[in-house]
């Protein structure tokens, strides 16, 4: 009997073993799903769905890769200026206007598609298979638009004020002072010389020559000091960011290996001392690096120094953690050979804990400056230091897309290149500790 009611007591506990792994395996996904379905519920899915315009998408993408080139007609005197991207400093010589336009009596500008706009006094853009639309404008009578059928498309916005017609082939918008054209052709026009430079239009084997007869010097200062895409200035923000990485990253290890053996176990005996330690580190890395980048903004105002020290006061809780934990579990063996020397506290813990620690310190402090370099990006917007700051400025202008495209692709090879120094570094650490 007493073997029955045991073999009936397993059972039934075997029972309930198996009752609970079912209900468990049920409701983890029931929970799954009633997870997922208040995200879309609270985030409006729905609503961000119809909210979307993969129009607006595809034109931001394709603006990375391209640029305009602005033919505008003052309506008043009736000059024409050509100019890429509508600046100044890409402005087309007195006189000169790309191939695809043409002076004279009808001024003429040639879009792709077989689309042209004539920018006389009546200003009209032929749309193949759609017929011409014809545009006055003047300061008393506003701008006034014909179309073929009378009826105004859904690529056209016009008002009393100002008229903007987007195709594929190109842009018009007209007011009542101006007519400009926009014309869109994919690459990075100007990247290397501007069009008062010598050496626009020239190829790289004329290049080489000229470099090669004596003109490297201008060749390269041409390059260097290009007045639409900045060179130098993009050269000296990407050094600003790896710096502002650097000195953050670096001087939070300084200041977190000497704190972190107050909040290790063996090393700080006193309960308090240990705890104070440890609160600390958890105050420091538990507010992000961005708050404190806004923070240290209000109190010493922007700059590079001020997104290093917002990036030093999280990684100094962060290392300070992380120390503390590799010092907890160093080899008694090794420091009491080095105190059976007669050594005194300090070389013991130079020569008997330092050296145990230091692979691991130096590649938890490498893999952090590789990710800082990323976070220097953002924080560098904030606090009006380095790349970050240009890549803000670029986007806020809500027109040098290209410039944008040209920033993210430094900043993906900046972080490539900290990410593959940081692994070969790091490599060579771990090789050299396994052969001591």
């Amino acid at each position: 009997m007493t073997v029955l009611s045991t073999n009936t007591a397993l059972h039934h506990q075997a029972e309930q073993l198996f009752a609970r792994k079912r209900l468990i395996a049920l409701s983890v996904p029931v929970l799954v799903l009633a997870y997922l379905a208040y995200i879309f519920v609270s985030f409006d899915i729905v609503g961000l769905s119809e909210r979307a315009s993969l129009k607006n998408a595809r034109t931001l993408v394709a603006d990375s890769y391209s640029y305009k080139t602005h033919i505008t007609r003052n309506l008043r005197t009736g000059d024409i200026t050509a100019a890429i991207e509508g600046e100044r400093k890409g402005s087309y010589p007195e006189g000169t206007m790309p191939d695809w336009v043409t002076l004279g009596d009808e001024p003429r500008v040639a879009l792709k598609d077989g689309h042209s706009v004539i920018l006389g006094d009546t200003i009209i853009y032929d749309y193949p298979g759609y017929g011409q639309i014809s545009v006055t404008a003047s300061r008393s009578q506003g701008v006034q638009a014909v179309f073929p059928d009378g009826q105004v498309p859904d690529w056209v916005s016009l008002s009393k004020s100002r008229l903007s017609l987007t195709t594929d082939a190109g842009r018009l918008n007209v007011t009542k002072t101006k007519a400009e054209v926009f014309r869109y052709s994919k690459g990075w026009e100007l990247f290397f010389f501007t069009l008062d430079s010598p050496y626009y239009g020239l190829g790289p084997f004329e290049l080489l020559s000229r470099a090669m007869s004596g003109e490297g010097a201008a060749i390269w200062d041409g390059f260097w000091n290009n007045k639409m895409w900045h060179h130098s200035q993009v050269a000296w923000a990407i050094f600003e960011t790896i710096l502002m990485a650097f000195l953050g990253t670096f001087g939070a290890a300084i200041v977190a290996l000497p704190l972190a053996f107050l909040a290790a176990r063996n090393f700080a005996p006193l309960i308090a001392v240990r705890f104070a330690a440890r609160r600390m580190f958890d105050f420091f890395r538990g507010v992000d690096a961005l708050i404190w980048t806004i923070i240290l903004a209000r109190a010493f105002g922007p700059g590079p120094l001020t997104g290093a020290l917002a990036i030093l006061i999280t990684d100094t809780g962060s290392f300070g953690k992380m120390f503390s934990e590799a010092l907890e579990n160093v080899d008694e063996k090794q420091i009491e050979g080095i105190q059976s020397t007669g050594a005194k506290p300090l070389q013991r813990y130079r020569f008997g804990v330092i050296p145990q620690i230091t692979p691991v310190l130096l590649s938890q402090v490498l893999y952090f400056f590789e990710s800082n370099t990323r976070s220097a990006t953002i924080i560098g917007a904030i606090t009006g230091g380095g790349i970050g700051l240009l890549l803000t400025q670029a986007m806020i202008t809500q027109k040098d897309w290209e410039e944008v495209g040209y920033y993210i692709i430094l900043v993906i090879l900046m972080v490539m290149f900290m990410d593959w120094v940081s692994g070969l570094l790091r490599a060579r650490l771990i090789r050299g500790s396994q052969e001591h």
